[in-house]
């Protein structure tokens, strides 16, 4: 049985490698799209969408089945529960970059307007994030799921200062309101993926330090 449960194991492990790396891809193609007002490239992540949630179905089968069979304890229980838990962030996240896509086609049909510099700065962080978080699960690294933790913060600052941006670019023209609508709604999908970049960050401190850092005062720390 060990032989198979090994197996079993790797086969989840590499299915959640797969959704990561999706998910990360969905984000980065989201992200150029809007930049870039490519409407082709957003239609072409809604399309995609539909492969992250047959693979979210996937992982979330083969996890039960292992608890179903082989009831695992210890850090092997805890790397399913774990596996569960990002499945479901991953999932999320292929969503919010599908809002942004759509966000892309709405601006398209828009008055154009220079985008403001703190969302480039935004987009990147963000990204760096989630890349961290997948890279600190296929590391065991829980010191760098730890530094995606600090960054949090300074996200949700960058949306509050593009939200800054969209009321002082409505006040001096009101025909920009839908552009600066739509930059507004977008910088929130992001701030939405840093969460839950967040959300997987705390999951490999746990799966690595059996610490459940959810919750508590001054996430990120030390």
């Amino acid at each position: 049985m060990t032989v198979h449960f090994q197996r079993e194991l790797g086969k989840v492990k590499d299915s959640l490698l797969r959704l990561s790396n999706r998910a990360l891809d969905q984000v980065d193609r989201a992200v150029r799209s809007f930049v870039e007002r490519d409407s082709a490239l957003a239609e072409q992540i809604i399309r995609d969408d539909k492969e992250i949630d047959h693979a979210e179905i996937e992982l979330e089968e083969e996890c039960l089945k292992i608890l179903a069979l082989y009831q695992p304890v210890a850090r092997d229980l805890r790397f399913i529960v774990c596996a569960l838990k990002m499945n479901n962030d991953l999932e999320r996240i292929g969503d919010l970059a599908v809002n942004i896509a759509r966000k892309t086609q709405t601006l398209c049909k828009k008055p154009p307007v220079e985008l403001p510099g703190v969302l480039a700065e935004m987009c990147g962080a963000v990204q760096q994030m989630l890349r961290d978080s997948v890279d600190a699960l296929v590391q065991g690294q829980s010191s760098l799921a730890r530094s995606v933790l600090r960054r949090d913060a300074e996200v949700d600052e960058m949306k509050r200062s593009v939200r800054r941006w969209a009321e002082e670019v409505i006040r001096s023209d009101i025909n920009l309101l839908g552009p600066a609508l739509a930059i507004m709604a977008a910088s929130r999908n992001l701030e939405r993926i840093a969460d839950h970049a967040t959300n997987l960050a705390e999951d490999v401190i746990y799966l690595v330090e059996g610490e459940i850092v959810r919750h508590q005062a001054g996430d990120g720390e030390g």
